[in-house]
């Protein structure tokens, strides 16, 4: 029987590994789960992803599933019921931006079809496969996340800076950075 390798930055949590295994560096194309990706990752904006991770459950229940188009129409006093739930990160600014993303998310479905289109453009549809030999090689930006980043907020997105848009490259395999040694680096 082979041993188990992982990534480093995911030993010893449960919920971390389960993560790692069956979502991180996995390709997604399907808008439900970038969206959802997305408002994750502009909550996880200054926070660690356990820390996300762990209020998943709780950011479903309170974003309706992360059904954008919903979130889209979300009023003031949706709002204020959301900055009122301890089961998420009740910040202001990132319940705002996670409204007007769902809008400019939708607006990109628009110009392309699909936010996937937009998103795997970048790549030509294919993920980039990094092969770090350690986490000491696993970036926190690219020049590519700089320019994914820049044509989002062109777009109206918030909370996407080039850091954000690099973990999101990650957890939606668009980058795969499981070390070379990891059990997890196929799909």
């Amino acid at each position: 029987m082979k041993e188990i390798v992982r990534c480093g930055w995911c030993k010893g949590d449960p919920l971390y590994e389960r993560y790692h295994d069956e979502e991180w560096g996995k390709p997604v194309y399907d808008d439900e789960t970038l969206f959802e990706f997305l408002l994750l990752e502009t909550f996880q904006a200054g926070l660690s992803w356990i820390t996300i991770l762990r209020k998943r459950e709780s950011f479903a229940e309170a974003f309706d599933n992360f059904d954008y188009k919903k979130i889209a129409k979300y009023d003031k006093e949706k709002q204020h019921e959301l900055l009122q739930n301890p089961g998420i990160i009740r910040n202001r600014l990132k319940v705002a931006a996670a409204i007007s993303n769902a809008q400019a998310f939708m607006k990109v479905q628009e110009e392309f079809g699909s936010f996937s289109k937009y998103f795997w453009n970048f790549t030509d549809g294919k993920p980039i496969d990094n092969k770090p030999e350690s986490l000491k090689g696993v970036p926190a930006t690219t020049p590519l996340s700089d320019a994914i980043s820049k044509d989002m907020k062109k777009r109206g997105f918030k909370f996407v800076g080039s850091t954000v848009i690099y973990a999101h490259m990650q957890a939606t395999g668009m980058v795969n950075d499981h070390i070379a040694s990891c059990s997890f680096r196929e799909y």
